[in-house]
């Protein structure tokens, strides 16, 4: 019995699948405690939790990050550095502002120690802790009374002994988060910030998953990591840092599964929530980053390469100042909601506006779950329009209009701007939003194909029960990668790979199941950055980094190259649930629901679809957990699977296209 649950800002998401196939579920979330919603989403889907296996993500860290509610943390390095994660890389966000707003310091001073400790480039012992420097520091601790210290020391990735003595002198009841074991890799700052998000968000992921699992009583209970790959809710919270994009690694493991069976491995995808949008960029896998970031800050443990902007179904409108209209990235989140919710509401919200246009049935929202309130929405729209001096429908298109070239712009930064076409991708969207936008979206980057994935409203759910357990291991290792002994390098990518064989097979994965991959990171010698190539031998690492390298920046260089960092890479498929094959219609047409009849548009159920159907825009496809606006010039094919395929029927010319 498999349970996956993604903890989204507005709603939580569920994904059953048991004796009778699959059933989807979708609750309110409980941000205050997240548990709360999992709980009534299987109370109301009246399962079995004693026979369950919950893979779920988790928004605990992202939020606590994002609205800077982490606990208090202590930040303890070497003498003289106490402001590093103050400082950074002194890289201004507004190059030309000469006042810039003063930002608030990741750790008040306060709260930042030193110990008189160094370390030499090559790992040698300079200065060492004495007994005193450590019985010190521990009464600042007792003082400070912090819920969890992050440790930083120079160098720690060659020797981490004196990060392993200071953490031994921490006082009991406070959890410890060294570098060394978080990210044992070169670049301090990147390092400390790394074990410091882990530390500051590590206590409140602990207690919340302790409070989920002692709730339920599942046979285990597993979380989705930043990278794509799961991991035991029990090992999950010395991990918090790998666990900021949980939710959004979820859904990319299932696009590109449900891809795959549909016969698109090239995709972009666009998961759509109710706070915030995700984009990515698939090739037959999921591309891995360390040069991340959440809150501005860097986040360099590996997670999915994607890029998120603040536009989601609860993204706000307003009007500004200079009497422009915006949206977005404000939410207006569960409570209370867009204004149609019935929460008492009062902003414009995407959502609102979609409902105001006729493209969200008020009839069949969430299966006819959710009553919504349609007077409250277009109260909502006539006051914006009063603010923007034109109609209430123009008032609601441009908010439409708008949401949409936040998202086409955001599709363009992880293909146009990198150097690659989009038109040759099928753009799939999911999430409780997606498929309200995807022609628009499809038009504005000139993609002729689409797809709604079965199961779009709660994909990312989906994901995590397609996920392999995983770990994404790494370390530092610097020099010129020809003079580099191959014995070193194969003696540190073994003790990798058993440490991450060793704390799977403490998840009941059998040895023989886990697949290993290596990677290094390389570059050019007197670069800053690297690129990540796969590791079998020197000479074949060095063709394919200048390979990469000429494709990425359009040229290679005949200089020495050099290696920064080892990486492995273990995973461990689990049986993946099978897909159940839609069956052809059998005689008969297709059967528009009743409903918004006023609106001119034609509305069909999905789950009365039937594979071979074709649907002619515009159309509303109304399921439990999502919307498919269908646009005029797009027509909709029904696969084998019960994927929408969309395919556009007239060009940017007026041309009509040929549709099989």
């Amino acid at each position: 019995m498999l349970l996956g649950v993604d903890t989204g800002g507005t709603f939580t998401d569920f994904v059953y699948i048991g004796d009778h196939g699959v059933q989807i579920h979708k609750v309110l979330s409980t941000p205050a405690a997240p548990e709360q919603a999992i709980l009534q989403g299987i109370k109301e889907l009246g399962v079995d939790d004693a026979s369950l296996l919950i893979v779920h993500g988790s928004t605990v860290a992202t939020n606590a990050v994002l609205e800077k509610k982490g606990v208090r943390c202590c930040f303890i390095t070497n003498v003289g550095l106490a402001d590093m994660l103050t400082i950074g890389r002194q890289a201004r966000k507004e190059l030309y502002n000469l006042s810039p707003a003063i930002e608030q310091p990741p750790v008040p001073a306060e709260l930042c120690l030193e110990v008189p400790c160094r370390l030499s480039a090559n790992g040698e012992q300079i200065s060492e802790l004495s007994n005193d420097d450590l019985l010190l520091l521990k009464e600042q601790l007792q003082r400070l009374a912090p819920q969890a210290v992050a440790i930083n020391c120079l160098f720690s990735f060659l020797n981490d002994e004196d990060e392993r003595r200071i953490e031994d002198a921490v006082p009991d009841g406070i959890m410890v988060s060294r570098s060394s074991k978080v990210l044992p890799e070169y670049k301090e700052y990147e390092r400390g910030m790394a074990t410091w998000l882990n530390a500051y968000v590590g206590p409140l992921v602990i207690g919340y998953l302790e409070r989920l699992s002692s709730s339920v009583a599942a046979r285990s209970v597993s979380v989705m990591q930043s990278s794509g790959g799961t991991i035991a809710a029990n090992q999950a919270g010395e991990q918090a840092v790998r666990m900021l994009l949980s939710g959004p690694a979820g859904g990319l493991m299932g696009a590109l599964h449900i891809g795959k069976l549909a016969g698109y491995e090239q995709l972009l995808t666009l998961d759509m929530g109710g706070t915030s949008t995700d984009v990515a960029l698939l090739d037959g896998h999921v591309s891995l980053t360390s040069e991340g970031k959440i809150a501005g800050y860097p986040v360099a443990v590996p997670m999915v390469d994607m890029h998120t902007i603040g536009a989601g179904g609860g993204s706000i409108a307003r009007v500004d100042e200079g009497g422009l209209l915006c949206v977005g990235p404000e939410s207006a989140g569960a409570m209370p909601g867009p204004a149609c919710y019935g929460k008492n509401g009062t902003a414009v919200t995407v959502t609102d506006a979609n409902l105001f246009l006729g493209r969200i049935s008020e009839a069949h929202f969430l299966g006819g779950d959710m009553t919504l309130d349609m007077s409250a929405c277009e109260a909502a729209i006539k006051r914006l329009s009063v603010e923007l001096n034109c109609s209430p429908k123009l008032a609601a298109e441009g908010v439409i209009e708008l949401a949409n070239e936040h998202m086409a712009r955001a599709l363009r930064v992880i293909s146009i701007q990198r150097g690659i076409d989009p038109s040759p991708y099928a753009l799939m969207t999911f999430g409780g939003a997606g498929s309200l936008h995807v022609c628009a979206l499809a038009d504005a980057l000139q993609i002729d194909t689409a797809i709604v994935p079965i199961h779009s409203g709660v994909l990312s759910a989906f994901g995590m029960l397609v996920a392999p357990k995983s770990r994404e291991l790494s370390k530092s290792l610097l020099g010129a990668l020809a003079k580099i002994p191959v014995a070193m390098i194969k003696a540190s990518l073994a003790g990798m790979k058993q440490q991450g064989t060793q704390e799977l097979m403490g998840e009941g994965v059998a040895e023989s199941n886990i697949n290993t991959g290596y990677l290094v990171d390389l570059r050019y010698l007197g670069q800053s950055y690297t690129l990540r190539v796969p590791w079998i031998n020197k000479q074949q690492a060095i063709d394919a980094f200048h390979q990469q390298h000429k494709k990425r920046y359009g040229h290679a260089l005949d200089l020495s190259v050099e290696l920064v960092n080892l990486r492995v890479s273990l995973t461990a498929k689990l049986p993946v649930p099978a897909m159940v094959g839609l069956p052809a219609r059998d005689g008969g047409s297709i059967g528009e629901c009743s409903g918004l009849e006023d609106k001119g548009l034609a509305i069909y159920q999905r789950e009365e679809l039937r594979a071979g159907d074709v649907i002619a825009g515009e159309a509303l496809i109304v399921e439990t957990v999502a919307t498919t606006y269908l646009a005029a010039g797009w027509q909709c094919k029904v696969d084998a699977l019960g994927n929408l395929i969309l395919t556009r029927t007239i060009v940017s010319d007026g041309s009509v296209c040929e549709v099989a």
